[in-house]
This record gives structure tokens, sequence and C-alpha cells, in this order.
């Protein structure tokens, strides 16, 4: 007998996550703090309870008030820092004293300092596969408030709340095993073929290039080193695109172990794969 499949909707994946959308609105609505920065808050402490054995943190944070989750906001950014390699870590500043509390158990930054290389991965996946998805139309709505702008690419948050960072943590985290938050120089990043992607659009569907650098942006940080949009005539729709990266690690960032990753830009779905160069290219 054959087994019956499930595919779960969007809708109905957003509804399981009503309590991570409803902590998030929290970060980015009610404290002002960057809408990039809290999707990896978020995703550490989503890690917390499903890699950290630390069960109910989510709930029990929302039930804190505004001003505690805004400082346990800030130890999380502390933590997030203690997975990049490249973080000059000191034992003595071992102190998050929120975290501790509603954990119940020892823990200090040596515990996500320890667990850096583990962490990173797993966070990354929880950002691209639950975060961003289950988030899509909160971040969105973020983005028309802030940058109304048709041509405005850049994102630009609102001023975030102290002690927050801004997108260059987000790109930083992505960036992180090569130890740079700058894009820097071209000589070191590789060829550029290896830090393409071949990006596909629903025909009907029209999405334009400052969507695409917008939605990245938000995502990534400074990421896109160049973007070409297939060449069609004024009334006719692109169904392609490439992106080139200014680093191979964003691609890997973007599968996730996956050979295609598929996103929403604006209620309209986006494929994504690496990019596969013909033998005269």
């Amino acid at each position: 007998m054959e087994s019956t499949r499930y595919t779960v909707t969007l809708d109905e994946f957003k509804l399981f996550h009503r309590i991570d959308r409803t902590l998030y609105l929290i970060l980015t609505r009610d404290l002002a703090r960057n809408p990039v920065e809290s999707l990896y808050i978020l995703a550490l402490w989503m890690w917390l309870e499903r890699g950290g054995g630390f069960s109910n943190f989510i709930s029990k944070t929302l039930s804190l008030p505004p001003f505690l989750i805004n400082e346990l906001a800030d130890e999380a950014v502390t933590c997030l820092k203690c997975l990049n390699v490249q973080f000059p870590f000191i034992s003595e500043a071992t102190e998050i004293p929120l975290t501790h509390s509603l954990v119940e158990r020892d823990i200090s930054l040596q515990f996500f300092f320890e667990k850096r290389f583990t962490a990173f991965e797993e966070i990354q996946i929880l950002v691209s596969r639950v975060c961003v998805p289950s988030l899509s139309d909160i971040m969105q709505a973020h983005r028309q408030v802030v940058a109304p702008s048709p041509s405005h690419v850049q994102m630009h948050a609102p001023p975030p709340a102290p002690a927050a960072v801004d997108d260059s943590l987000a790109h930083s985290f992505f960036s992180m095993r090569i130890g740079s938050d700058d894009p820097g120089p071209s000589r070191g990043r590789g060829r550029p073929n290896d830090r393409t992607m071949f990006v596909t659009f629903s025909k009907g569907y029209p999405v334009t290039e400052t969507e695409v650098r917008q939605f990245f942006t938000m995502l990534l940080g400074n990421c896109i080193e160049s973007l070409h949009m297939q060449e069609v005539g004024r009334d006719e729709q692109a169904l392609y695109a490439k992106i080139v990266f200014f680093r191979a690690s964003f691609i890997r960032s973007i599968l996730s172990g996956a050979s295609k990753a598929k996103f929403n830009i604006n209620g309209k779905h986006v494929w994504m794969r690496k990019f596969v160069p013909k033998n005269n290219e």
C-alpha cells in the first residue's frame, strides 16, 4: 500500500510558526531592531530549542516584557559573534545572564564558541528553510515601509536599538569562513563562474532587477557583484538572469546542500541553481 504524501502550503507553514512570527514582529516592529539581524537572532533561539536541547526557549522569551526581550536579543547577537571563527573569544567574557535564566542550565559564551562549526551550518539552514519562508510577508511589509521608492536598491532599516548591529552581522555570518565582512578586492574570490547562479522566473509574473537586488540585499547583505537580466524588448518579460556573487559561500548558503532553491519575491516564484557554463564560456 502506497503511503500518502501531504504537501504543506505556505499558509499552513506560517500558521505552524505563528509563535516565531509573533516574536519576529516584536523584534522588528515593537523594538525597531534590524530585520535581517532579527532573522539570525530568531534562528539562534530556534537552534537552542532544536540543537541545543533547551526546550520552550521561544515561548519563554515571549513571556518576557519587551525591554527584556530586547536585552535577550543583545545577548543573542553576542552569541552569534562567538560562532564566527574570526571572533577573538575571551574566556572571561562569559556572562549571558538572561539566556542563562531562561534555559535554567549552565550556559555561557564558551558553549557557543565550542559548537561554532556545527551551529554555523545548522543556523544557516534554519534561516533559509524556516525563517525566510515563514516570515517572508513580514519582511516584505517592512521593506515596503522603509524603502517605498521602486528605484531604491539598498535596504535601509530604521535606527537599531542600542547595542544592535546592522546588516553587516548577517553578511559576516554568511562570510565567516572567509573571515571578512567586506567583499574586498576581486583577487582571491575565485573564478566568476564559480560564484555565479542561474535564476529563472515564471512566465506571466515579471520580476525586475531591482526586486532581485533588494531581496538578496535584505537576506544576505552586500553580496551581489553583478546581475545580468535576460535582454528583452520593452514590452517583454525577462525569464532568466545570472547573478555573480562576491563569494562562493553565498551560493552554499542559498542552496543549503540542495541542487536548487526556490524563493518568493513579492509573491512571484524564483528558482535558483548553480550556473553551469557551456564549454566555450
